[in-house]
């Protein structure tokens, strides 16, 4: 857990009582089961957690880089319900946060990832943050997500996989091919479908590229991710 010393405490207290006041039991209850989640929600749909969020975000100005990590991490790692974890999100990719998506970011990026472990904060982060961070400064981000793609945490390598998407043409290809090649032989179905996605994704972009992978892949790439791969090809 980071230092949230430094969290600006009147916007955390405000996302909390927003979210808290906004509670729907019913709709809470199938949120937790359908997202297998440990943490309770508190039953906001998307675009009510939009509303909710928008006004306590729209006019804020974060002091330094410092408090704006220190409240990502306060409303993260303090979570007691899993929208405030959106919420975590909301305030990372905050428009005058922009500035500070750069390489040394990419630590609270791996929290987030490794923390949260599952596929609804980890693809928002790894196409967003991370993929953010990697345009605008891949001579010191790629080494770093390369090593992601190897690590020990299967989310991490996920990272790895998806968080080009959307780069279209300024795809680094070197890496591409070496995150989807160090995952390709793992059975998980979070890593096959990475593959597929990030394979699909490039498609639209540079469909001879992605079936000249297939084809070099062969049978080591499972069903899951050629059909994923090959979908609009």
């Amino acid at each position: 857990m980071g230092d949230t010393t430094f969290a600006d405490q009147v916007l955390v207290a405000g996302v909390r009582l927003a979210l808290a006041a906004a509670v729907d039991p019913e709709v809470a209850g199938k949120q937790q089961a359908y997202m297998k989640s440990e943490l309770p929600y508190y039953g906001l749909p998307s675009p009510r957690l939009k509303a909710e969020l928008g006004p306590l975000l729209r006019d804020w100005v974060p002091a330094d880089r410092g408090q704006w990590e220190a409240t990502v991490r306060a409303l993260w790692d303090e979570a007691t319900h899993r929208e405030e974890w959106y919420a975590a999100i909301a305030v990372a990719r905050h428009r005058r946060a922009r500035a500070w998506l750069d390489p040394a970011s990419l630590p609270l990026w791996r929290h987030l990832v490794v923390t949260g472990a599952w596929w609804d904060v980890v693809d928002d982060v790894a196409t967003h943050p991370v993929g953010d961070v990697l345009a605008a400064h891949r001579p010191a981000a790629t080494p770093v997500v390369r090593g992601w793609a190897t690590d020990a945490d299967p989310w991490l390598r996920r990272t790895a996989v998806i968080c080009q998407i959307g780069h279209k043409h300024a795809t680094d290809l070197g890496l591409l091919r070496y995150s989807v090649e160090a995952n390709v032989d793992d059975p998980s179905f979070w890593l096959r479908k990475a593959i597929g996605w990030a394979l699909r994704q490039h498609a639209r972009t540079d469909p001879a590229w992605v079936r000249s992978e297939v084809d070099r892949l062969g049978d080591r790439l499972s069903g899951l991710s050629r059909r994923e791969a090959l979908k609009h090809l």
